[in-house]
């Protein structure tokens, strides 16, 4: 039986892709979910999962101290899963997080996990690492047993970001790849899920830790589109771009072919996104992280021709 059993847990941007997954690994646990977000009805999916009382769902903007408070009070942990690449991201990912973490702490909560970035540095001239990794400080300094995370990209049958290429390789012949040697090690998301439960669930071995979370496989972008094409079943011609090229479009115009992406993304990208191996990795969590391997294949059968009917190579 889970320590989590009966116990209530917030989640702060509970409603987006992470923040349901961890909240179906919480409700496996019996835990009491409250999940908070400035949207909560985008996770009134998870309500079938919940048994009778034991879910609830609030509104919060963490740029408001209030409205934290509200939603921490009662909670025996919370889990901040708020992040944004647009915005005040000083009030969100900075000094937002550190007010999660300084209330958390005044209304005795007993654990805190804090989702940051594989890349968060306090020192970056991109402004999305740079707060998130001042949003680090900030967290530590105001409850130093809290365990922060930082996760690679995630994916899932749900993502925004396997899918996203899986339709545009479905719908174009002749696929521009972007920074095509960007090296990126993809974490399934119901893996970081339990890397929360985890770290949830034994505050006192992981508490105070910074862990950096990826996937067993280190893919580049034009490996990975490639290996998307082959799950769908499609012949397609890969044009991989200078990164002087994709960074010169992203920064004028903040788009790419299917997506939206501003110039600090796009460097980001660039840099690629593995871990350092300067901290504790998932398996200290006691999690062995799934490849994508595992599930491609699968996942892909809705993007061939002919959908799952459709095995042989389409043009």
């Amino acid at each position: 039986m889970s320590v989590l059993k009966g116990k209530l847990v917030t989640l702060i941007g509970g409603s987006g892709f992470f923040g349901t997954h961890v909240a179906q690994a919480l409700l496996e646990r019996g835990a009491r979910l409250r999940v908070a977000s400035r949207n909560p009805k985008d996770a009134f999916s998870l309500r079938p999962l919940a048994n009778l009382g034991q879910i609830q769902f609030a509104r919060c903007d963490i740029r408001s101290e209030a409205s934290l408070a509200a939603v921490i009070d009662g909670a025996d942990a919370v889990v901040n899963l708020v992040g944004a690449f647009a915005g005040d991201l000083n009030a969100v990912m900075g000094e937002g997080a550190g007010d999660v973490a300084r209330i958390a702490a005044a209304k005795g909560v007993s654990a805190l996990v804090h989702v940051s970035a594989i890349g968060a540095d306090a020192a970056s001239d991109i402004d999305y690492q740079k707060y998130k990794g001042e949003g680090e400080l900030h967290v530590l300094a105001a409850f130093p047993k809290a365990t922060v995370l930082r996760p690679s990209i995630l994916f899932g049958s749900d993502d925004q970001f396997l899918n996203m290429f899986g339709g545009m390789i479905a719908a174009m012949p002749v696929m521009p790849v972007f920074a095509p040697d960007a090296k990126l090690q993809p974490l399934f998301v119901d893996d970081a899920a339990e890397a929360v439960v985890a770290a949830l669930e034994d505050p006192a071995k992981h508490g105070g830790k910074i862990y950096e979370i990826a996937g067993p496989e280190v893919v580049t972008m034009l490996d990975l589109n490639e290996r998307i094409a082959a799950a769908q079943g499609r012949n397609r011609h890969f044009a991989a771009l200078p990164d002087m090229v994709g960074s010169a479009i992203a920064t004028a115009s903040g788009f790419l072919p299917g997506a939206p992406i501003s110039g600090d993304q796009y460097k980001m990208l660039a840099q690629g996104n593995v871990a350092s191996d300067d901290m504790p990795g998932i398996a200290k969590l006691g999690i062995q992280p799934r490849p994508l391997s595992l599930f491609l294949d699968r996942w892909m059968v809705r993007y061939r021709k002919h959908g799952r009917f459709g095995d042989e190579r389409a043009a």
